[in-house]
């Protein structure tokens, strides 16, 4: 009777041990799965949140080189000024004869929608590119959030 006791609390022990070693080694691959699965979850939604349309496009060819873009944000996601300023910029002849990067200048319109550094839902953000652009030509611009959502837009450089 003593040999099954014994045999039974070593079998409890060895279980108990078992097991600690088990959550142990498991729990921290659970942990950084959940903190890798929690971080894809919020880029996702953020993504998925975040829109912005080109409503209005005009071309400056003589005397400025200048494009002006006004894009309304459509999504539910605010924008901060700071992931503006890091967005690319790309405008110029054609697709493949891009011109402008990093050449460009915004505003939040009107003025007083930028007090809170954010493009918010429904304002409207003015941008100002420099480029080489003829009259009557093509002229390609595409704008991508730091996040990777973009719009383009293709139009005519067209003499006032």
């Amino acid at each position: 009777m003593s040999a099954e006791t014994i045999t039974t609390a070593i079998f409890l022990i060895t279980a108990v041990v078992a097991t600690a070693v088990l959550v142990n080694a498991i729990y921290p691959v659970i942990y950084s799965t959940a903190g890798t699965f929690q971080s894809s979850t919020h880029d996702a939604d953020t993504r998925l949140r975040t829109d912005f349309k080109i409503v209005a496009t005009f071309a400056h060819p003589d005397p400025t080189n200048t494009v002006d873009i006004y894009m309304k944000n459509i999504g539910s996601q605010r924008i901060s000024t700071a992931e503006i300023e890091n967005a690319n910029v790309f405008c110029g002849k054609t697709v493949g004869n891009l011109l402008t990067y990093g050449i460009w200048t915004y505003e939040i319109v009107p003025p007083s929608a930028a007090a809170d550094n954010y493009w918010d839902t429904g304002e409207t953000l003015h941008i100002t590119a420099t480029t080489s652009i003829d009259a009557g030509k093509t002229v390609y611009f595409q704008f991508v959030l730091p996040n990777g959502i973009w719009r383009s837009q293709e139009f005519n450089a067209e003499l006032s």
